[in-house]
């Protein structure tokens, strides 16, 4: 599916009101050394990117037909259960988990925390499948993140776009891999963004 062009820069900046943290602080990778400890003292918001997808498959942007999306493909099956123990084995507080309806995203969710922990939340769906003006699911969902998380961190299951409009411009697949996670520390009805981190270091820092 053609994928609307969504980066009027600053257009977008301002009605999503970014903060200006989120450009000092810029779009890094947690080093190894800090992740675990951050992660670990919980109060924080993780924007999850849906694991590995199987590219050759057709996204038409159909809601609710699974042969119609891009799903998740083996490697990304295994990706996202291996996160998921990989919170557990690190002993990683998770407090809730929400995510997109669109199954990249659900099945991530359910294959890492459990079916019985997901909630579907429609804000946090892709771009291309919003009925309305993604601009709008954006700005909710940047909401979201300043919200404050007590007794663990909240996951977020999401996609590429939507958080490349909170953070003020597109990323870049490799600045946002399938399967990593942005970090958001609420600040009193605003957020702060800390960086990345990719699955692949939780994954190995729990040889899991």
């Amino acid at each position: 599916m053609h994928r609307r062009a969504l980066f009027a820069a600053a257009p977008i900046s301002a009605a999503l009101a970014i903060p200006s943290r989120a450009r000092v602080q810029g779009f890094a990778f947690i080093p190894d050394d800090a992740l675990l400890p951050l992660l670990r003292a919980g109060g924080l918001n993780l924007y999850v990117r849906h694991a590995i997808t199987d590219r050759s498959q057709v996204d038409t942007g159909r809601r609710g037909d699974r042969a119609g999306q891009r799903n998740l493909s083996e490697a990304g099956r295994q990706q996202a259960t291996r996160l998921g123990q990989a919170f557990r084995v690190l002993e990683i507080p998770v407090q809730e988990v929400l995510t997109s309806e669109v199954f990249r995203a659900q099945d991530t969710a359910e294959l890492a925390f459990g079916r019985a922990r997901v909630r579907v939340e429609r804000d946090l769906i892709a771009d291309d499948y919003t009925p309305g003006s993604a601009s709008d699911d954006a700005r909710a969902v940047s909401r979201r993140l300043a919200q404050p998380v007590a007794g663990g961190n909240r996951v977020m299951v999401g996609h590429i776009v939507p958080l490349g409009m909170i953070l003020g411009r597109g990323l870049a697949q490799q600045e946002f891999p399938e399967g990593a996670a942005g970090v958001f520390r609420p600040r009193g009805g605003d957020w702060e963004f800390l960086g990345f981190f990719r699955a692949e270091q939780l994954i190995a820092l729990a040889r899991v």
